[in-house]
């Protein structure tokens, strides 16, 4: 229910303002070197803090090795990495307690978990949860050896200007969605299996983990249904399978045909937006207005790009290591 994967096995636990958020990572080849300034660019990037437009709550995301690890090289066991959470203020959601905030998870939890769940900044349906996701991407970027991956925001708002997208809802006091575009080069022919875990498959079904996702298309995506099979067909140029054109994303059958692979995320706009809204009160029974206050991310995009990067190396290494393409021991 909560981790991915068949060997390289990916469970994150924690909750937004519980102790520590964290993931445990199973079928880490011994002998990786994870030093902790490794991870620190990839952290950074996933921070809120000073970023324009992104929430201003601040942790230092260092990670701290619990298991799996000795003398900063893994030892082939399970490795667990923790996050503390620190800068919590819970006191700003017991005052949004009488509302279900509309498009987040607070109403269809409180429902599925009988009033058990930890409300606080989301629980575990916050996106703080993904820093255990970044820092398990850190260690399968470097298991991806030769294998580049990239992911940039290419619209926010509709904008293909992401800093005039995000001012725009800045001024208007509200939040505002994005779309991420990904890229990933130097990958081999035939990863993957065709229907249930095709390529497309795996990665949706990581990405869609990331708080916020609405879509996924590979390579013209929803655009390949205006265009004719002589248009969309990418004539194949070499025996090692170069094609002239890309529409298919690299990706054919479920399975990489060796070129780039190209995907875009949709990510909605948060739902806590400071934006006065009118929906139900439970303690009421009644619709009402009511704004949402604290500190929340304007646009889950600008953060996103890295979170995309990271799961994106985790489903790749996974299939890496089912081809015979990442040994046990490095």
């Amino acid at each position: 229910m909560n981790s991915f994967g068949q060997l390289f096995r990916v469970q994150i636990f924690g909750e937004s303002h519980g102790e520590c958020v964290g993931v445990v990572l199973d079928g880490v080849p011994a002998g990786l070197a994870v030093p902790v300034e490794d991870f620190l660019p990839d952290m950074e990037r996933r921070k809120g803090g000073n970023q324009k437009g992104a929430t201003p709550r601040k942790e230092d995301d260092i990670p701290i090795f619990k298991s799996g690890v000795f003398n900063e090289k893994t030892t082939g066991f399970p490795v667990m990495i923790y996050f503390e959470n620190k800068n919590t203020r819970s006191g700003d959601y017991e005052k949004l307690r009488s509302f279900p905030r509309p498009g987040h998870a607070d109403f269809v939890a409180h429902k599925k978990f009988g009033g058990f769940e930890d409300y606080r900044g989301g629980g575990h349906f916050s996106a703080r949860l993904t820093t255990g996701l970044v820092a398990g991407g850190v260690i399968a970027k470097k298991l991806l050896r030769n294998i580049t991956i990239d992911a940039v925001i290419t619209e926010i708002g509709g904008d293909p200007d992401p800093e005039r997208g995000l001012q725009k809802a800045i001024d208007a006091k509200d939040s505002v969605g994005g779309l991420i575009e990904c890229r990933v080069k130097g990958l081999p022919v035939g990863l993957g299996e065709p229907y249930f875990d095709s390529v497309e498959s795996l990665l949706a079904h990581m990405l869609f983990t990331i708080p916020a996702v609405k879509g996924v298309e590979f390579g013209s995506g929803f655009a390949a249904a205006k265009m004719f099979g002589s248009q969309h067909n990418d004539p194949i140029e070499t025996m090692e399978g170069k094609t002239s054109t890309n529409h298919a994303g690299g990706i054919v059958g479920g399975i990489t045909n060796g070129n780039e692979l190209v995907f875009r995320i949709a990510i909605k706009p948060t739902a806590s937006t400071p934006k006065p809204q009118h929906s139900l009160n439970w303690e009421t029974g009644q619709m009402e207005d009511f704004s949402v206050k604290g500190r929340h991310d304007l646009c889950v995009a600008l953060r996103a790009p890295v979170i995309v990067e990271a799961v994106t190396a985790i489903v790749l290494a996974d299939l890496m290591m089912q081809a015979g393409h990442i040994a046990r021991v490095i």
